[in-house]
């Protein structure tokens, strides 16, 4: 009786140190360096558990021993904590480091920048045309509604989410602009603003000259003068579905359009693009100047002028320099 009282002591403090042994090597490969040899990412999918995703794991040489990631998980109570999402796995990432990065949630950051002045066509077809983003864009997008700029996202974020964050957006800086707005009585609606800026937008790239374009603008909406912009007449010929693949003619800028700026007193019917945010504050804090024209000088910019004899000669330098 002894004898099997023995061996079965013997057997039992065998299992011990065979089950802390695998203990401890489990816990080993666990918390040691992993076999990934570059940077890469990875998606863990909704839905997925952690048997599967240690598979998964296993299997794109991510981590060492799927046992041993199942093993350090639970031991630390983590199993339920792992979140969904598309992660940066940095190179020979050990397990434990990795749970912590499920854990934290700090999943790739997608960005889509809208650059400014686009017409909402060509920001439809940006998102539609954004990876990692879901769905169909549904709803409209109305000329001049949305703020350019660079927006972040999550993969598997709704093309409609981000179409109403850029919307958003753009209501919020119309909205605090405006707010502020004691010096330039002409603009007296948040919709009068986005089509102002939308023409500056439009009539200059260079953010220096914005400030000088918008006091022209308005000195002759002040005066009661036509505003004769000619990307007006472009949206009028558009009205924003596509480009015009020429240059205006006479009878173009002849033509009565609800954008005609040539024809019509005033601001047109609506915004021709979708400004940026220093197009937005050049309207409300424009520079103050005499000028009432202007025209391209040739270098990427405009010569101004306050008078019509001045801007005329200003033209035909112009149309000398683009005969050359």
């Amino acid at each position: 009786m002894k004898s099997i009282a023995y061996t079965l002591i013997a057997l039992i403090l065998l299992a011990g140190v065979v089950v802390a042994g695998t203990v401890s090597y489990g816990w080993h490969l666990f918390t040691a360096p992993g076999p990934l040899a570059n940077e890469t990412v990875f998606v863990l999918e909704k839905g997925t558990g952690l048997r599967k995703l240690a598979g998964q794991l296993e299997q794109n040489n991510i981590i060492n021993n799927d046992l041993a990631f199942i093993f350090g998980v639970t031991v630390e109570d983590n199993s339920g904590r792992l979140q969904a999402g598309e992660y940066d796995i940095p190179a020979a990432v050990t397990g434990e480091a990795l749970m912590a990065l499920f854990v934290s949630g700090k999943v790739v950051m997608h960005r889509l920048t809208i650059p400014e002045g686009l017409q909402s066509r060509e920001i439809r077809a940006l998102v539609a045309a954004a990876e990692g983003l879901e769905g169909e864009i549904t709803q409209p997008m109305p000329e001049g509604a949305f703020l350019p700029e660079t927006y972040y996202y999550h993969l598997g974020d709704s093309r409609d989410d981000l179409v109403e964050r850029m919307a958003a957006s753009m209501t919020a800086a119309t909205t605090e602009l405006m707010q502020g707005n004691n010096s330039v009585p002409e603009i007296r609606t948040a919709e009068e603003l986005v089509t102002l800026a939308s023409i500056i937008e439009k009539e200059t790239g260079l953010a220096a000259e914005r400030p000088h374009v918008a006091g022209v603008f308005l000195n002759r909406l002040r005066k009661g003068m036509k505003l004769q912009s000619d990307p007006t007449v472009t949206y009028g010929i558009t009205e924003g579905k596509r480009d015009l693949d020429r240059p205006l003619s006479r009878k173009d800028l002849a033509t009565a359009t609800a954008y005609n700026t040539y024809q019509i007193s005033g601001l047109p019917k609506g915004p021709i693009a979708n400004p940026g945010l220093d197009s937005l504050k050049a309207v409300l804090a424009p520079e103050k100047t005499d000028n009432l024209y202007f025209v391209a000088d040739g270098s990427g910019g405009h010569a101004f002028s306050a008078t019509l004899d001045e801007h005329n000669k200003n033209v035909r330098k112009w149309r000398k320099l683009q005969k050359k």
